[in-house]
Formats: structure tokens, C-alpha cells, sequence
């Protein structure tokens, strides 16, 4: 017993030292300013509630905003993946009202459950209990696998034609997506493939801003996927490895099948998901990466 009670402490000695060695987030005397106006003035309840509805619709469409601009740049259309297919007024009105339907009568009820949930596993929202940086990336990690899981399995049984037409139908009204087509869907998808952002949350949540930091991090995500431009050199997610990036997601939309996963691409290689993907990206000049199915 105490052997094993020594190499416990042992080994929490041992992190102990490496956080140490880890560098300091250089933005924390600033942020701390901040983070106390905010709690000096406003309750946990409105911080939670309100708080973390402003923050999802400023990032939401504040993340939309360059992929928006990007069709009136001439320079940057070489980048746009389907060439033949432009946006247009029309659809981005079109998308722009369900956008504001999803998020104003389906996902802002969840978001008030916010508090709801902190008061019932005790998520702290005070300064002196602030993460690290590398916590939060860390588990913002362990949210991101959770979530991409949840949405494979999922988002390959929404392709079910037998109820395709009836949920996910609405969300390859899009053949070529941009930016704001990320949560164009119909409610109760929103509800389903939304449910895997959550289960993450409850496994590794330990402060508000754990919930926030997530939120935007899947925001880029999804939104980056959905974009229908690959700009290469300037995005940071490619440099995590299996990251699935736009041309991976966009030829889930030009082809309807396969490529069912949201941020990596584990599980369509492990399935053979890709299959399709790697014979179109070869032929298109890439080179395929092999499926670790078996044809």
C-alpha cells in the first residue's frame, strides 16, 4: 500500500515540475482584468446563460465572416475547391434564416441549460479557478475525439435512405457549402449531431471557460470544413495529424457518400469510408491514401 501511495505521489511530484517548465499563457494579466470586470458585474447565471449565447452568435458569425468575404477577392477564387459552383444572394439568405431559426429556438434553449449544468457538477466560474492553457487544449483534445466519434457513427446513419429525406436532406440542400451552411440543418439534426459536442463537456469540463474554449475551437472546426476554400499554409488545424480539413468535408457534399466524419479522418480510413475520396482526390492529381479496410 505504501509502495503504491509513494509512486502516486511520485509521479504527481513529476507533473508537477513539468507544468512548471511549461511556458506561461502571456495574455493572463490582461485576461484576468477582464475575466474580474465581468464577474464583479455580473452574475453566474447571466454569465452562463446570456453569456454564453452572445459569445456562440459573435463567434459563429464572426468566424463566417472571412469565408464570406472570400468571394469578393479575385486573388483567393483559385483556392475555391468546387470552381463551378458560386455562391449567390439568394442562397445565402436562404441559409442565413434557417441559421437564425436553429439558433434562436433550438440551440439557445440548450445554452440556457448552461447554468443549469454548472450548478449541478459544481463548474466553477470564478478567476482562482482558471485552467492552464495546456489544460484546456488538452482536454478541448479529448472533446474534439469524442465529438468527431459521436459524429461518424451518426452522421453515417442520418445517410439511412430510409430517413435521409426526412433529417439530413436539409443539409445537402448545399452541394458547394460556404461558411454559414456549418449549422444549416434541420432542428432535430441539430439536436442529434449537436448532442456529441455536449458529451465531451460532461467528461471533461472544469470551468466555464472550458465550455467557451470548446465552443469556438469546434466553431473553427466546423465552419473551416464548410468554408469551400482551401487556403493553404495559414490554416493551424492541418497541422494535427489526420485533421480532415474543406476538400475532405466538400466532397462529402459534392458526392453524398462517404467522408462521414467531422474533424479527423480515423474512422473513414478504419471503415473504408474514404474509399470514394481517395480514388477522386488521385485521379484529380493528389495522392490516395489508403483505406484500412479491405476492398
Amino acid at each position: 500500500m505504501n509502495t503504491t501511495s509513494n509512486t502516486a505521489e511520485a509521479i504527481a511530484e513529476t507533473l508537477y515540475k513539468l507544468t512548471e517548465l511549461v511556458p506561461q499563457n502571456p495574455l493572463t494579466s490582461h485576461l484576468e482584468n477582464y475575466w474580474q470586470l465581468m464577474t464583479d458585474n455580473y452574475t453566474k447565471f447571466q454569465i452562463t446563460t446570456w453569456g454564453s449565447l452572445i459569445a456562440h452568435e459573435i463567434a459563429y458569425f464572426g468566424i463566417c465572416l472571412p469565408a464570406f468575404l472570400f468571394q469578393f477577392i479575385p486573388c483567393l477564387q483559385r483556392f475555391k475547391i468546387q470552381q463551378d459552383k458560386k455562391e449567390t444572394a439568394a442562397l445565402q439568405w436562404q441559409c442565413f434564416k434557417l441559421i437564425l431559426f436553429n439558433h434562436f429556438f433550438i440551440q439557445s434553449p440548450l445554452i440556457f441549460g448552461t447554468y443549469a449544468f454548472t450548478e449541478m457538477f459544481s463548474i466553477p466560474y470564478d478567476w482562482q479557478s482558471f485552467p492552464a492553457w495546456y489544460s484546456l487544449a488538452g482536454r478541448i483534445l479529448v472533446c474534439a475525439i469524442i465529438e468527431d466519434t459521436w459524429h461518424y457513427f451518426v452522421h453515417r446513419a442520418l445517410h439511412d435512405k430510409r430517413i435521409y429525406k426526412h433529417i439530413h436532406k436539409v443539409h445537402h440542400h448545399f452541394q458547394s457549402p460556404f461558411g454559414m451552411t456549418a449549422e444549416y440543418a434541420h432542428p432535430a439534426e441539430t439536436l442529434i449531431l449537436g448532442a456529441g459536442f455536449f458529451i465531451g463537456i460532461l467528461v471533461t469540463c472544469n470551468h466555464i471557460v472550458m465550455l467557451w474554449a470548446w465552443m469556438v475551437v469546434r466553431l473553427l472546426e466546423t465552419i473551416d470544413v464548410h468554408s469551400g476554400y482551401d487556403i493553404p499554409y495559414i490554416n493551424v488545424f492541418h497541422l494535427i495529424p489526420g485533421y480532415a480539413g474543406a476538400k475532405f468535408h466538400d466532397f462529402h457534399h459534392k458526392n453524398f457518400n462517404g467522408n462521414y466524419s467531422s474533424s479527423f479522418v480515423w474512422w473513414d480510413k478504419l471503415f473504408g469510408t474514404d474509399k470514394q475520396w481517395n480514388e477522386y482526390y488521385s485521379k484529380t492529381g493528389g495522392v490516395a491514401r489508403k483505406s484500412c479496410k479491405k476492398e
